[in-house]
Formats: structure tokens, C-alpha cells, sequence
């Protein structure tokens, strides 16, 4: 990987929310990789052999009167990305019970201890996102479950769940990156039961799960919810995260329509994870 050459964009949106949330949906669906939220709106990194000139053309957020968007690039060795990773990847620990860190740290003297290679995946337990949904892992039973982590990132979320009991498990990213780093901390952390996939919803047909995980952001779940609603057995539960506070009324509108009530609640700086029944 290290003759792998990245470009970075820094976008600067006006304003923050939701801008930043639709950008980096629409950036991520055109190819762009990973993403660092910033004070002023985002950096977002795709591989030089991807790119082509008229690829934000379809960037519908860019054309908005709600927003102002400016933006510069230059061009990234991969090889000083990976050491910006480990300098400022951090251990984590949630509820004193789960631990999050790269191989190079040491261990903590938790029950749950999750290795993860931080590369340019989501998920490393750092965002709010991924810790709450951690503490929703933690909060409930995953004994012998079957279970689905949609928009896996690193795989952390489905390598916790079986860390937790669950017996058969898929993880699924669009993102051929994340693809290949879940496949990689999967191994890392001694999993048996995790089959990683590369693609999106259309890949559940016909599948059916004790408990679906989607820490995805606001436009793809609500598009999902549907799918996700199907794929659940009885007396089924869906977590769901990667929107704010204020969008908690269309989410559950969406979600009532396929017969899931909200059986629990978590915020964090405005951020909302939710834990659904069917």
C-alpha cells in the first residue's frame, strides 16, 4: 500500500450541520474513501487512479443555495497518512468494559479488549457514533444471535457483538477500504463467526437476523429502514445511528411504518443512537 497516492479535498461548509452529513454521503457514493470532520467542515481523501476530473459534477450539495461550500486539494503519500493514523489514534474505553485500541498500545485490563488497525476506516470507537452503539452491545443480549453490522467500517461493532455471544454473523461496507480493514481486524481478534461482504442493502434478499446494527448516516438509513424492517425475525432488534438529535422524528416515523417501536435511547453531544423492536 505505501505506493498507493491519495488526494485530499478540505471543504469548508457553511452551514456545519447538516452540510458536512450530506457532503460526505454524497463524496462517499461518488468514491471518496475517508473523511475527518474539521472545524469548518470536512477533509475527505480518495486514491489518485480514482479520481477524474469531473467527478464533484454530481455533488448535488455543491450547487445548493443552503449552503456555502469552498474547497482546495493537494496530493498525499500514503505512507505519511498511516503515520498520521497511529500518531493521533487513541485507546478507548467504554463503560470501563470494552476496550478499543491499535496493536501498537497496550492492553487494558477490561472484559471486551477489540485490536483495531485504525488505517482510514470509520470506527475506531472514537466517534460518537460508533462508542454508543458499543454501549448498546454491551446493554443487551447477544447470546447465540445471528447478526447483521450494516456499514461496518473497521468491523468493530460486529467483532464486539460476537465477543458477546452472537454465533453468526455479516458485516457489509460499500467501501472496498473498509471492506478489506474489517476483514483484517476480523482476523486480528480471533473471530469465527464474522463473514465480511462488499456491497450495500441489496445484498440482504432474502436474509433474516435476531439483530441488525446500522451506524450509517440519516439519508441511507431512512432509505434502508425498509430492508432493514424485513430482514429482522421476530421480536427482532434494530440499532440504529449516525444522525442528531433533530432528526429523531423522521427516523421513527419511518420506523413505526414498518412496525418498530423504540425500546431505548442513548445521546452523545447531540448525536443519537436507538435501539428499536419489532
Amino acid at each position: 500500500m505505501s505506493n498507493i497516492i491519495y488526494l485530499g479535498y478540505y471543504f469548508e461548509v457553511t452551514p456545519l450541520q447538516p452540510g458536512v452529513e450530506i457532503l460526505i454521503a454524497e463524496l462517499g457514493y461518488a468514491g471518496f474513501e475517508s473523511f475527518v470532520e474539521t472545524e469548518n467542515g470536512v477533509t475527505a481523501y480518495i486514491q489518485k487512479e480514482e479520481f477524474f476530473d469531473a467527478i464533484l459534477d454530481d455533488i448535488q450539495i455543491l450547487k445548493s443555495d443552503e449552503f456555502k461550500i469552498t474547497y482546495t486539494s493537494d496530493q498525499i503519500e500514503q505512507t505519511n497518512w498511516n503515520k498520521e493514523w497511529e500518531k493521533n489514534f487513541n485507546p478507548i474505553v467504554v463503560d470501563n468494559k470494552c476496550a478499543v485500541r491499535a496493536p501498537f498500545h497496550d492492553k487494558f485490563d477490561t472484559e471486551f479488549d477489540i485490536i483495531i488497525e485504525p488505517k482510514m476506516s470509520f470506527g475506531t470507537g472514537h466517534h460518537e457514533t460508533t462508542h454508543m452503539m458499543i454501549q448498546h452491545i454491551l446493554k443487551n443480549n447477544f447470546k447465540d444471535k445471528s447478526v447483521l453490522d450494516m456499514g461496518c467500517g473497521t468491523g468493530v461493532l460486529a467483532i464486539l457483538a460476537e465477543m458477546r455471544g452472537a454465533t453468526k454473523l455479516e458485516a457489509i461496507d460499500i467501501d472496498n477500504w473498509c471492506y478489506l480493514n474489517s476483514v483484517e481486524n476480523v482476523e486480528r481478534n480471533n473471530c469465527k463467526n464474522i463473514q465480511v461482504f462488499e456491497g450495500e442493502a441489496s445484498l440482504l434478499k432474502d436474509k433474516k437476523f435476531n439483530s441488525i446494527i446500522a451506524n450509517i448516516n440519516r439519508n441511507i438509513l431512512l432509505n434502508d429502514i425498509k430492508i432493514y424492517a424485513s430482514c429482522l425475525t421476530e421480536n427482532g432488534s434494530l440499532f440504529l445511528s449516525g444522525f442528531y438529535k433533530e432528526d429523531i422524528p423522521v427516523i421513527v416515523s419511518e420506523c413505526k411504518k414498518y412496525g418498530l417501536s423504540v425500546f431505548d435511547e442513548l445521546e452523545r453531544n447531540n448525536w443519537i443512537a436507538l435501539h428499536l423492536k419489532n
